[in-house]
């Protein structure tokens, strides 16, 4: 297990150092300023989480004072806990930025608070899923009192996020990671002056220039 952590850390130290050398390159930016923009983005991105979030965890508090609470029993007050454990998760993950700005104000650590930002995000997403989960659930079971249907209501929620918040981010970024790996191997052929992709006629053109070289020496 320290192993895998020691090599996911060098791995996210790596790609920061990436990162920082493309926007030096590509947005003429200093580490100060390519931190700034991250905490602006990430903060944008929270203000939109923020409020479905809170919505959420409100109507989910209240429903037990409604008059059609008492059709759930057993099992269902027990996914109605969890998904408000979630939602009251989500809310305290996406509001943890905002204490942390508040308690690190001044004391030079944004790129600690970025990277807590972020990490704050994922979580608040990933409890935020368990919610929506279970919302779906709780009003299917409310409305058919139907076990089965509250449950593929939760697997097409969870279908459905898994893919648009999963399978096409990770996919777009293993296609963005090949080219780049892709474009560096072009670049380091290039800088070493082999012909790439093993071209025989530029071989064989490399060797007639050296043997006419060397005859005329």
């Amino acid at each position: 297990m320290r192993s895998l952590r020691r090599a996911w850390q060098r791995r996210h130290v790596a790609l920061d150092e990436q990162e920082r050398l493309w926007d030096e390159h590509a947005r003429g930016e200093t580490e100060t300023q390519r931190l700034d923009r991250n905490w602006t983005v990430l903060v944008q991105e929270l203000r939109v989480l923020q409020t479905g979030v809170q919505i959420l965890a409100g109507f989910l508090l209240i429903v037990p004072f409604q008059s059609r609470f008492d059709v759930l029993h057993g099992a269902g007050v027990a996914v109605y806990l969890a998904t408000v454990g979630a939602a009251l998760l989500a809310v305290a993950f996406l509001l943890a930025p905002i204490a942390e700005h508040r308690v690190l104000f001044r004391h030079h650590s944004m790129h600690r608070l970025v990277a807590t930002t972020h990490r704050d995000a994922m979580s608040g997403l990933a409890c935020l899923a368990v919610a929506l989960g279970g919302a779906a659930a709780i009003v299917v079971l409310a409305t058919t009192e139907s076990a089965w249907g509250a449950g593929l209501a939760a697997l097409l929620v969870a279908l459905v996020l898994g893919r648009l918040w999963l399978w096409i981010p990770l996919r777009t970024l293993a296609e963005a990671t090949e080219r780049a790996e892709r474009a560096e191997r072009k670049e380091r052929t290039e800088r070493k002056g082999t012909p790439a992709d093993g071209d025989p006629e530029g071989a064989d053109a490399e060797r007639s220039d050296a043997e006419g070289s060397d005859a005329e020496g």
